[in-house]
């Protein structure tokens, strides 16, 4: 069984998936890199990216983002997220604000079963969002993970491998298994599937580091036969008491998913031009602080983005205001935008497929909105 503090507070994970040794669509295309944050908790979009202006400090006396980068006119950047300022002025960083999945009902159990799935009915679907686009992309391949996270289940099931300081197979376990089955039998497809994996994924990496895992995640990604996807997940993001502002745990937070950015453009290197890097999380905060110096869950948020595959840095939002009347129910920063509209432009994009043939498959034909030419590069 699993309570509430385990199930937001997990230790922080790397998946890997989609090798084109094992796509022959994927061998086709110039490599490129979509790497999924997942931010459980409900990562708050107004610490992350505050507006700059009076109101907001007036509903956060305690908690209010005095010290923060500025991006433009009317939004800065929570001073913990350095490397993603660098990459903003580099023209390789976005946001999109105001935003968030139609999900409203504040709990962590149906939220985070929901960003994962891409559903509206919590606990309704056995794969996910980013399993299904890269099945309806023809790139399933082999995913470094145990077990596999619901979003990267898909349709089909893919090569799923756990790395161990394991030797591969030897010549003779090979030949014991070529005389006593049959040709072609799923114990001899396995182990020849084992056989032909880069040297690179038969090594294991057991910490839970966000440098260590990013540092990992650059390697791997880099490489031409090396996975284009990958999904970090990182929790701590419920802070409901003491969230304190540009040095408090909200803010540490955002530093951790920083430092896997950080770790991530040295590593690429020139790769970085060729890889989108997105955030997903549950749902957003409340815009007013609690009695504790925190905030409780809301519905509006923000999406970080960050690569080269961006087309320029920009805050991309229907703005709707703080003011009571335009908030969610009187509370929330309103979400003006469908955030499965940013995944499903990005897995187009990365993925170079049709946005109608995703928004169908991966969707299920929901009414969002082809954001790549306002997003990314042509």
């Amino acid at each position: 069984m699993m309570n509430r503090r385990d199930f937001i507070a997990g230790s922080m994970t790397l998946t890997m998936l989609g090798s084109p040794l094992f796509s022959a669509r994927a061998e086709m295309l110039k490599k490129k890199n979509l790497v999924v944050v997942l931010l459980r908790g409900g990562m708050d979009g107004l610490t992350a990216v505050p507006p700059l202006d009076h109101e907001l400090s007036s509903y956060r006396p305690d908690i209010f983002i005095d010290d923060s980068l500025r991006l433009n006119a009317d939004f800065g950047l929570n001073p913990q997220l350095k490397h993603f300022h660098s990459a903003w002025k580099e023209g390789k960083a976005s946001i999109v604000h105001a935003t968030n999945i139609p999900y409203t009902m504040r709990s962590h159990f149906e939220g985070q079963d929901l960003m994962e799935s891409g559903g509206r009915t919590p606990f309704a679907e056995s794969t996910g969002w980013l399993g299904r686009g890269i099945h309806a992309s023809e790139l399933d391949g082999l995913a470094i993970s145990l077990p596999m996270p619901l979003l990267l289940r898909s349709p089909k099931s893919v090569d799923n491998f756990y790395p161990t300081r394991m030797d591969a197979p030897s010549p003779d376990m090979m030949k014991f298994v070529s005389q006593t089955y049959p040709s072609g039998s799923l114990l001899e497809s396995t182990m020849q599937r084992v056989m032909a994996r880069p040297v690179s994924m038969m090594s294991s990496n057991s910490s839970r580091d966000a440098k260590d895992l990013a540092r990992t995640a650059s390697r791997l990604l880099a490489k031409e036969d090396g996975p284009r996807v990958a999904v970090f997940d990182l929790d701590g993001f419920d802070t409901h008491a003491s969230q304190g502002n540009g040095n408090g745990e909200h803010s540490d937070k955002l530093a951790e998913f920083d430092e896997i950015l950080g770790r991530l453009q040295k590593g690429l290197g020139e790769a970085f031009d060729d890889t989108l890097v997105v955030t997903l999380t549950e749902f957003g905060r409340k815009i007013e602080q609690n009695g504790g110096n925190g905030t409780e869950h809301g519905y509006g948020t923000a999406v970080l983005l960050a690569g080269g595959l961006l087309k320029s840095a920009q805050i991309y939002s229907d703005w709707p205001g703080l003011k009571p009347k335009h908030r969610y129910e009187k509370q929330d920063l309103m979400a003006t935008l469908d955030a499965r509209s940013i995944y499903c432009s990005a897995m187009a994009k990365c993925f170079e497929t049709d946005f109608e043939k995703l928004r169908r498959e991966a969707f299920w034909n929901e009414p969002l909105e082809d954001l790549q030419d306002q997003l990314f590069r042509s």
